[in-house]
């Protein structure tokens, strides 16, 4: 089984050829877009074997997605196709700035829809870390269900928790699932946040008394900050450690928070330093930056080692 197991929505992405308003772009390509599964093939191109379970609409754009996911070597085997419900969509709007806003189509989904089973005890159990984000448990009442049960799961047998809340306001709308999230993060072991993120789920951007209140009345063994082209810092319960932003030239943002999670617990996997763990995560949100595509520019090990190494790729 996997080592990495993974839950949530995945949608079908469309990208304008061209920046400007959608109402008048006339051709798009067609992408993927999840956070679980983002994070399940960045897990793959450094070498780890991941799972990503979810539920997808008996169509066309479901049968896209999963041979998508399947091709960078990820699990599939776990997923279920919904034959009553559609696959979600999601269209991205590009400025000529580079800003890009995103336009969900996936109220109703087959992964709202997800069965509160859909995981088996089994796969929770043999991996060493079960991760998910706070988008898949405000899909529904299933849903959170579900996570709830891969966490119990995870609990019972040992398999270390990773959370990210993963904030979309779009999808909160009117409500407020501040309570929700913070109890997945105080359950986690391993907690991975945007600072913008602290500073609205615990009042405070400073990280000294982020680390106390997470370490003291929650699960967590690690934790990692993200501050975007500012770096990142990582915490366990002996140290805090700074992570200076990877050098990049960034087009698209979108994905990069994925790439620095999975490089982040590959290096847990790998029993790396805390700092080494940061690191790897840094450059590899970095580097998802450099191209329009969630996935693309995620790292494989060789251009991981590379990095670590300090070694300079050879063109001519």
């Amino acid at each position: 089984m996997a080592e990495i197991v993974t839950l949530g929505e995945t949608m079908a992405s469309f990208s304008p050829s061209s920046p400007g308003p959608l109402r008048y772009m006339r051709s798009f390509e067609s992408r993927t877009a999840g956070a679980e599964s983002n994070l399940a093939v960045g897990v793959s191109k450094l070498g780890h074997s991941a799972s990503w379970i979810s539920a997808l609409g008996e169509d066309e754009f479901g049968h896209f997605i999963e041979n998508s996911i399947r091709s960078e070597g990820v699990d599939t085997s776990l997923v279920r196709y919904d034959p009553e419900h559609k696959t979600g969509l999601m269209f991205k709007q590009v400025k000529a700035a580079g800003e890009t806003s995103v336009f969900y189509y996936r109220e109703n989904s087959a992964a709202s829809h997800m069965p509160k089973d859909i995981a088996p005890v089994s796969a929770i159990q043999s991996a060493s870390i079960f991760h998910t984000t706070g988008i898949t448990p405000i899909l529904g009442e299933s849903c959170r269900e579900a996570v709830y049960a891969c966490v119990f799961a995870a609990q019972k047998h040992g398999t270390l928790f990773s959370f990210d809340p993963n904030i979309r306001k779009k999808l909160w709308k009117n409500r407020d699932y501040t309570h929700l999230i913070t109890d997945l993060i105080f359950q986690a072991d391993i907690v991975l946040l945007g600072l913008s993120e602290a500073k609205m789920l615990f009042s405070s951007t400073e990280i000294p008394r982020l680390a106390d209140n997470l370490f003291t009345n929650g699960k967590a063994k690690y934790i990692a900050v993200k501050d975007g082209k500012n770096g990142a810092i990582v915490m366990d319960q002996n140290q805090i450690i700074p992570i200076s932003p990877h050098p990049c030239c960034c087009i698209d943002p979108i994905g990069a928070g994925d790439a620095f999670n999975s490089a982040f617990l590959c290096g847990i996997l790998e029993s790396r330093t805390l700092s080494e763990c940061g690191l790897m995560g840094a450059a590899a949100g970095a580097l998802a930056t450099e191209t329009y595509g969630d996935t693309e520019g995620y790292p494989t090990c060789a251009v991981m080692n590379s990095i670590l190494n300090n070694k300079s790729d050879i063109f001519r």
